[in-house]
């Protein structure tokens, strides 16, 4: 059955209509837009906006457009916008919830196989901080996992189900195993940062002044390729065809996503976005990342085609992963989040 909008009573101006909800997802603070008709200001001032039963704070109202912000005790719900003829048709917006909270992300969290999250407490760089990793259940539960790596940076699995975490104070890679307790696996990696595996159990780790290092399952080292330097991280994903793709945060608003092939050739594969950092890699083969996109902050989504968009709106994200159970984990400078947004992650192994 078609939509009826609701009327408005006799003598009064129209009802407000939402014809679209710009991005669909948030985080708690996050910014979102909504377009439609009659959502501007009147006489009585700003409309009225509800999200999940919580009030919102209107940072933009134009007939066609109106901003606002996310609640910071919101859920998942219904968007609700009041003006004095009435109310406009219900609409919906996802809204991320926290994990656990704490934290010292400074790129992608990790997930396991089971869904269980990790995530580094990293510490300003030559601290030492006394978790090094925590582990997050899917319902919020988080313990510490390890202790004594100084500025745990970049988390990954790999093929078998091991954690593997680089040190970017101390240039080292780290085998962590189920119990926590962990082992060099590689040393020399400069300022090691972003860390990935391929489907053949090649590590990759991102050196910030120039180099990406490839440790093969013999833990036999190369100099996979060369970029330009960082002034904070590399950021690692890999996708089906075994193609890296590296983000290298600088202080420009036009920054690349650079893809390298297997065989080490350089491409840039998409320029547009303010300080991308933690990315992965759906099952479609987009990729997701946190970035900056035309102004607005949040988690971006980056089609084979070239074709960015802001899919979850907030600040201070740091990195994406994608669970097994369905969800997308979010890590900000401080904490992790989990958020449905219908996508699947791409599995590798």
């Amino acid at each position: 059955m078609a939509y009826v909008p609701p009327q408005s009573a006799p003598g009064t101006a129209p009802l407000p209509r939402v014809d679209d909800v710009v991005p669909a997802a948030a985080l708690p603070l996050g910014e979102v837009e909504l377009k439609g008709v009659y959502l501007g200001p009147d006489g009585f001032g700003l409309p009225d906006v509800r999200v999940d039963g919580e009030s919102a704070h209107v940072v933009m109202s134009r007939p066609t457009r109106l901003a606002f912000r996310v609640p910071a005790n919101a859920s998942t719900g219904l968007i609700e916008v009041r003006t004095p003829s009435g109310a406009a048709n219900a609409a919906a917006v996802r809204v991320a919830r926290q994990l656990a909270d704490e934290l010292h992300p400074v790129t992608s969290p990790a997930v396991s196989r089971s869904g269980m999250v990790y995530a580094t407490i990293s510490g300003s760089r030559g601290k030492q901080t006394p978790v090094s990793v925590m582990r997050v259940s899917p319902d919020g539960r988080s313990t510490p996992f390890v202790t004594g790596i100084l500025n745990a940076t970049g988390l990954a699995f790999n093929p078998d189900g091991d954690l593997f975490v680089s040190s970017r104070a101390e240039g080292n890679v780290y085998r962590v195993d189920a119990a926590g307790d962990y082992s060099v696996y590689a040393e020399g990696m400069g300022v090691a940062t972003g860390a990935a595996f391929d489907a053949e159990g090649n590590l990759f780790v991102g050196d910030r002044s120039g180099t990406i290092f490839k440790i093969n399952t013999q833990r036999q080292i190369f100099v996979h390729a060369t970029l330009e330097p960082s002034v904070s991280a590399y950021h690692l994903a890999v996708n089906a065809a075994g193609t890296l793709f590296v983000t290298a945060p600088s202080l420009s608003s036009n920054e690349a996503i650079w893809a390298i092939e297997p065989n080490g050739d350089i491409r840039e594969w998409y320029r547009g976005l303010g300080r991308p950092q933690g990315m992965a890699v759906s099952r479609e083969g987009h990729i997701y990342l946190a970035a900056c996109l035309r102004g607005r902050h949040g988690l971006v989504r980056v089609t084979a085609k070239g074709e960015a968009t802001l899919v979850l709106s907030g600040s201070g994200l740091v990195g994406v992963a994608f669970s097994p159970l369905g969800t997308a984990i979010l890590a900000t400078n401080d904490a992790v989040y989990d958020v449905d947004l219908g996508v699947e992650g791409l599995k590798l192994y």
